[in-house]
């Protein structure tokens, strides 16, 4: 409340407090609502307001990271990971169009988005464009995993992470001198990957030795690790709560209202309560779900769920269990060791299934699962009460995300246009790397909503 104007010499004068009024007006924070509370949305709430803006954050759910990363495979892996669409996917998919447990599926339909992606997945599967979105997804990865360190070293977070590194073991010939190449490539962009043999590869991780003379080889990086992206997420919600982040959860999002190339406000539902939500600036990192609420108002976005399968496993005998993670290349299985006084898991997840926005659990595909860890590790785990999940995750056609600012028309990595929206942003898209990719990403936007230019060289979505 302000004084009484009087007589009294240590009163403001009136041209002193429309001083103060307006400079307090000045000097507000921006307001921010981020659409969305899994890893990409919390971690952008929370690098957000570290940026000194005023944030809330919007999920239709009762806690964070209860979808795409509720229970995905754990890794941090940037070393290890290259795009799907690559030279070899097409030969190979057409091989597993007819194997219900493949582990890329397309479930043929005549869905014209579908189709759409399908296309332009097709496109990106050449040499030249591969490498170039190899690069992408690298300098994202090292940066997002340096930024993720530092965020460790600064809070205490504990979310069942390990730090023995990432393998990804062999058991084809041909599959394994493939992977040398990559390897090699690899290494030139900045990674510490190595080629290993089967006896160094059991030296470092020995319940790898039940494949016997059927592990061809691996490579090992040291500085990629696994932890629990749900974990993660809810403690990192935590931390933004305590520093004033507002979060309104089962709410939600009916639409976005767009008003001469700015969002005016959104419209947001708790129960059968409608209400209009406003803001200086609006993020979407809503994984698949982004593409349907921006479609209306003519920001296309490149993206189509790719439907993703875990189990999740009680360990029996902790010996014969992996420490580190591991990638099964055969199967197409990253597999992490979730640890705490009160439990011990291993958490296995893979596959794509491009079936649409569909999140039922096939039992094929779920036996798929436990049928190769049995072969691998036997009695160690218990079987009886598999925990299966299915999330859908946000895959580009290039597998490069979407991060920066959203323009009318159809957006794609790396692109601007005339028509950019001046106050919708985009920390989407990641497809199977949001966990790896979170923290970069995030404080990469952070740079970008403030004027900055981000410490990565990435093509950013409507910066020149």
């Amino acid at each position: 409340m302000l004084p009484k104007q009087g007589n009294c010499s240590t009163c403001p004068s009136h041209s002193q407090v429309v001083y103060l009024v307006a400079n307090a007006h000045q000097t507000a924070k921006p307001s921010v609502t981020v659409l969305g509370a899994g890893v990409t949305g919390v971690t952008s709430a929370w690098y957000l307001l570290e940026a000194g803006f005023d944030v809330t954050v919007i999920d239709r759910q009762s806690q964070p990271a209860m979808e795409t990363s509720f229970a995905n495979g754990g890794q941090i892996s940037v070393c290890h990971a290259t795009p799907w669409a690559n030279p070899s996917t097409p030969i190979k998919a057409l091989k597993w169009l007819s194997k219900p447990n493949a582990p890329l599926l397309y479930r043929l339909n005549t869905n014209a988005e579908q189709l759409r992606f399908i296309w332009r997945f097709l496109q990106e599967c050449r040499a030249s464009r591969a490498d170039a979105n190899l690069q992408q997804m690298v300098k994202l990865g090292l940066y997002s995993r340096r930024t993720l360190k530092e965020l460790m070293a600064n809070l205490p977070l504990d979310f069942e992470q390990r730090l023995q590194g990432i393998m990804h073991f062999y058991t084809s010939v041909s599959e394994y001198q493939s992977a040398i190449a990559p390897t090699k490539r690899m290494q030139t962009l900045g990674c510490h990957r190595t080629l290993i043999s089967p006896n160094e590869a059991v030296a470092l991780e020995p319940s790898l030795s039940a494949l016997g003379s059927t592990l061809v080889g691996a490579t090992y990086t040291d500085a990629d690790l696994s932890a629990n992206a749900h974990i993660f997420t809810n403690k990192l919600a935590s931390y933004c709560q305590s520093r004033g982040v507002t979060f309104l959860y089962d709410t939600h999002i009916d639409n976005i209202a767009l008003d001469d190339k700015h969002i005016s406000h959104i419209t947001i539902r708790q129960g059968i309560t409608q209400q209009t939500h406003q803001s200086d600036h609006y993020v979407i990192c809503l994984a698949s779900y982004g593409k349907r609420l921006l479609d209306p108002i003519g920001v296309h976005l490149p993206i189509f769920p790719a439907k993703g399968y875990s189990a999740t496993y009680a360990v029996r005998d902790g010996t014969r269990v992996p420490q580190i993670s591991l990638i099964d290349d055969e199967y197409k299985l990253v597999m992490s060791r979730f640890t705490t006084y009160e439990r011990d898991v291993l958490r296995v997840a893979g596959t794509a299934e491009f079936n649409g926005y569909n999140t039922d659990l096939d039992p094929t595909r779920c036996q798929a699962l436990t049928q190769r860890v049995q072969a691998l590790f036997g009695d160690a785990l218990n079987y009886d009460e598999p925990n299966y999940w299915a999330g859908l995750r946000p895959m580009t056609p290039s597998n490069v995300p979407l991060i920066g600012r959203a323009y009318l028309g159809n957006v794609w990595h790396g692109r601007t246009s005339d028509n950019l929206i001046d106050n919708l942003w985009l920390n989407t898209g990641h497809g199977t790397l949001g966990f790896t990719h979170a923290c970069g990403s995030a404080k990469a936007l952070s740079y970008l909503m403030t004027g900055q230019t981000p410490p990565v060289d990435f093509a950013f979505v409507g910066h020149k």
